[in-house]
């Protein structure tokens, strides 16, 4: 039995959606697969997802000392890849998802990982994103995509109005 460790964005789970970044992500879904399938999943908190720095390499050292089959995240930051990339870790970026869907995904072989260290121009000392040959994004996941951007929407209007509040009592 092989284990993958799966990003999440909330409380993790099969059910829990893919969260955009791997070091900061508040939790870990480890997704127990045998044979093409899901054999059951645990979550295991991100100890360092509140680290005031290297959130992301720490995260990475701790994932790596499991030893799972792969590790799916929207993005990887550069020190994270290489961490994974030198002891043969598959990086799965990916995002839009369930961790269920991603996983079923890539043990059909529907999403491959891409190069390791394959950084995308501009986002400083280098990003990992999202891989372009995972299957186009079909009508539930842009369901799914719109209801996020709004919860994520009224996040941010949540936190002006706070910064707002602060200022003013300054």
């Amino acid at each position: 039995m092989k284990e993958i460790y799966v990003a999440a964005t909330a409380l993790g789970g099969l059910d829990d959606q893919i969260s955009p970044v791997f070091g900061r992500a508040s939790t870990f879904t480890v997704v127990e697969v045998e044979g093409g399938k899901i054999l059951g999943a645990s979550v295991v908190e991100n100890p360092f997802h509140n680290a005031p720095g290297g959130a992301g390499i720490r995260a990475a050292q701790f994932v790596a000392e499991k030893r799972p089959r792969a590790v799916f995240a929207g993005n990887f930051g550069p020190n994270v890849a290489e961490i994974f990339a030198q002891i043969g870790i598959d990086m799965v970026p990916v995002s839009g998802r369930t961790v269920r869907q991603a996983v079923e995904d890539y043990l059909a072989g529907r999403v491959t990982t891409s190069p390791p260290m394959d950084f995308a121009p501009g986002m400083g000392r280098g990003f990992w994103g999202a891989n372009p040959a995972f299957p186009k994004a079909g009508p539930q996941d842009i369901a799914a995509l719109r209801e996020r951007l709004s919860r994520l929407e009224t996040e941010l209007a949540e936190v002006k109005h706070k910064l707002a509040e602060l200022k003013g009592g300054e």
